[in-house]
């Protein structure tokens, strides 16, 4: 049953994507279009993170120096900010979950 189940899906998804694509040629979009979806990727990557940055435990906002979530992300910022460095970014900020995380005993 499962297996008709993610057969389905794929062919679901396949099928809008490729219709998109194929015709992506034939369609010529406002410039300000291109703009805009330019922006897409870092909001869908905003609405991901965020909540889990501020909400780890899915239901009380968590804005403070315990959350070892925010101090990671926090430092994976100013790291992204003044390195422009995407591996030292996680590195960065993945050291400062973790090792924040285990000062404060979670």
């Amino acid at each position: 049953m499962e297996f008709y189940l993610v057969l389905g899906m794929s062919l679901v998804t396949f099928g809008i994507r490729y219709t998109v694509l194929g015709a992506s040629d034939r369609i010529k979009l406002p410039p300000i279009v291109i703009e805009a979806l330019r922006y897409i990727p870092p909001a869908i990557l905003t609405a991901i993170v965020v909540p889990e940055v501020l909400i780890p435990d899915g239901n009380t906002i968590e804005f403070n120096y315990t959350n070892a979530r925010l101090v990671g992300a926090i430092a994976a910022i100013a790291i992204a900010y003044w390195r422009k460095n995407l591996l030292l970014t996680i590195v960065v900020g993945m050291l400062t979950f973790f090792t924040w995380q285990w000062a404060i005993g979670n």
